[in-house]
């Protein structure tokens, strides 16, 4: 008999719980065992009920969502949560404090907090759930041994850093880019898929803890060297051979816009050989044909290790092209970006 993926429902609207609940137990695979109205009934709830997944909002009255992450990691439970957002900007902002506090990502709700559009994310709630399963089973996390290098360690000339990352990302770059120094001496664009609305608090707090700057990128924004410039949600984010960020809404690219390819394939034709590719955490196969570009246009280029990825899809298609010269531990991601940037 199938296993089916046991999870629990928190929202303080009762609409919202039956919702949710309705499109989870419309899966074959996935149940819904008992529902929540906030964090504190849903930790009464776990004390004879352990989920393999969790669904929570994050603006809820007696005990919200950001307070009951940190009330389940202090008892130490380890089941992966998934946070509904409004895209307000307060919503936006608690989105990323949760996913600090080690949610395992969010999906943002179409509209306001009581909502019958949810249904329109039936599918990305579906896949993010049996995503955070995949994860609670511990089945990203094998270990490969330490880092491998196909590359000879010498100097290389490096102009530009293009970093690419899905599920799991955003704790994947905040580890990254907090870690860069503020004098990298060369601009560093990243995409990251995430949902119009949320890329710009995402910058915003990445900034506020990086010793290097943080922006949202922005159409015509001259690009200029110890910066990171973030895509923004719902554009892909290419750069021109003037030197400006050039954004736009063209048909997504893998499913997804922005997309890691637009990026990577647009610097090969600025900074052709003196490019540096790093594709981290995540689903799909975004990043590997920009990867194999960037290599055979002279580049280096880097995946993340799969021990420390959420998800092993985007940095094992690039590795599996064969043109990944890296593969790399997050904890080493900046030491080693710094190693090829600045030659330390």
């Amino acid at each position: 008999m199938l296993k089916k993926i046991k999870v629990i429902v928190v929202d303080d609207s009762a609409l919202m719980r039956k919702i949710v609940s309705d499109m989870i137990n419309n899966e074959a695979e996935m149940e819904v065992i008992d529902t929540a109205k906030n964090g504190e009934d849903l930790l009464i709830k776990m004390a004879s009920k352990i989920p393999d997944v969790i669904t929570m909002d994050i603006e809820m009255p007696k005990m919200d969502g950001i307070k009951a992450l940190k009330e389940l990691k202090k008892m130490n439970v380890n089941v992966p949560v998934i946070m509904l957002s409004s895209i307000s900007k307060t919503g936006t902002e608690l989105t990323m404090e949760c996913l600090e506090q080690g949610a395992f990502d969010f999906i943002a709700k179409p509209s306001g907090s009581i909502s019958l559009d949810i249904s329109k994310v039936k599918d990305e709630l579906v896949e993010k759930i049996k995503l955070a399963f995949m994860q609670g089973e511990g089945k990203n996390t094998a270990n490969l041994g330490t880092t491998t290098r196909n590359r000879a360690t010498t100097m290389h000339n490096v102009e530009a850093v293009v970093i690419g990352a899905s599920t799991g990302g955003p704790k994947a770059l905040y580890k990254v880019i907090t870690a860069l120094p503020s004098d990298i001496g060369v601009p560093v664009f990243v995409v990251q898929h995430m949902p119009m609305g949320f890329t710009k608090a995402f910058a915003e707090r990445l900034n506020l803890n990086s010793k290097i700057k943080v922006v949202e990128a922005q159409e015509g924004d001259t690009v200029s060297n110890n910066v990171v410039y973030i895509a923004p949600g719902g554009f892909h984010m290419e750069i021109g051979v003037d030197k400006k960020i050039h954004l736009n809404t063209q048909p997504t690219l893998w499913g997804v816009r922005p997309a890691v390819d637009k990026l990577f394939m647009s610097a090969i034709t600025v900074y052709g050989s003196k490019l540096l590719s790093v594709v981290l955490t995540g689903m799909g196969k975004d990043g590997a044909q920009g990867t194999a570009a960037i290599k055979d246009n002279g580049g280096i280029t880097m995946a993340e290790h799969q021990s420390t990825c959420t998800i092993y899809g985007m940095p094992k298609a690039a590795f599996e092209t064969g043109k990944v010269d890296e593969v790399v531990p997050l904890d080493n991601v900046a030491q080693e970006i710094g190693k090829v940037v600045m030659g330390r």
